[in-house]
């Protein structure tokens, strides 16, 4: 009897097993799926959405609060101020005031390359012209 018993617990210790491994080598698959699929959205991004310090555009105008990049002067007097707000003497967050910082970063990074596209186009441009 006690033969027989310990068959059976040794049988169900190796069945447990089994699907215990099985369950991880399933969440291991699942895990490489889902940072491959991660890392094809990340590769999607690229263009006129790139990112810097990991900030998308979209999210550096939210943070600085103005639409777009046209009028210069309300992204910095927007940046001052909130960079000031936040200043950690003043009691202010130094987590908000770096994505302030980087959100100014990320806008200024779009500006200049803005300027570069304009700066290769304006040779061509007066060259058509004559």
């Amino acid at each position: 009897m006690a033969k027989h018993f310990a068959r059976i617990i040794v049988y169900g210790a190796q069945s447990v097993g089994r699907a215990f491994i099985k369950a991880i080598r399933q969440e291991i698959e699942a895990s490489r799926a889902a940072a491959s699929h991660h890392q094809m959205i990340k590769n999607k991004s690229t263009g006129h959405d790139l990112t810097l310090k990991g900030m998308s555009l979209n999210e550096a105008l939210q943070i600085l609060n103005v639409k777009d990049l046209s009028s210069i002067e309300e992204i910095r007097g927007n940046y001052e101020h909130l960079f000031r707000a936040n200043e950690k003497a003043t009691g202010g967050s130094f987590y908000i005031q770096s994505k302030v910082f980087r959100a100014k970063e990320r806008i200024d990074r779009e500006l200049f390359n803005k300027m570069q596209e304009a700066m290769k186009e304006a040779p061509t441009e007066t060259i058509k012209e004559s």
